[in-house]
């Protein structure tokens, strides 16, 4: 399994990756804007362009992972909700029993689910408030 950090912006996403970009080198391995998904025609204008996903490898396996919160959907960026835990799991059935036993007695921001982009995905907040997201990669 992969253990990636996850980061959250307020709109800045794409300009803290170039910088990380500029120090670390490579190519981003995705730069998928909130306009890009499903069901954004909803959104203000302004939060269309935010960054919806962006991921840059930064040494080894690890790859450093981001978004942009979305105010729209109630999203509020606070010092501590910042950064998750992403775990890519080699298996559906480890994901479930990831996500299961972690988000026991927390709580869930996104249930497992297929997601749009092909993966199996869902986030949530454990008992102790730390944020994770479990992405099996069903490629």
């Amino acid at each position: 399994m992969n253990v990636n950090p996850y980061l959250n912006f307020d709109g800045n996403a794409e300009e803290a990756f170039r910088f990380y970009q500029s120090v670390f080198g490579g190519e981003f391995i995705s730069h998928m804007k909130m306009s890009d998904a499903p069901d954004t025609d909803k959104l203000p204008e302004a939060e269309k362009n935010r960054t919806m996903h962006i991921s840059l490898p930064i040494g080894g396996n690890t790859i450093l992972m981001a978004s942009d919160i979305l105010p729209a959907a109630g999203h509020k960026f606070n010092a501590g909700n910042n950064s998750y835990i992403s775990l890519h799991p080699e298996s559906r059935a480890e994901a479930d029993r990831l996500f299961s036993g972690l988000s026991e007695g927390g709580e869930i921001e996104m249930p497992m689910e297929d997601q749009f982009w092909g993966d199996y995905f869902g986030c949530f907040t454990d008992k102790f408030g730390i944020l994770w997201m479990v992405n099996y990669n069903q490629g």
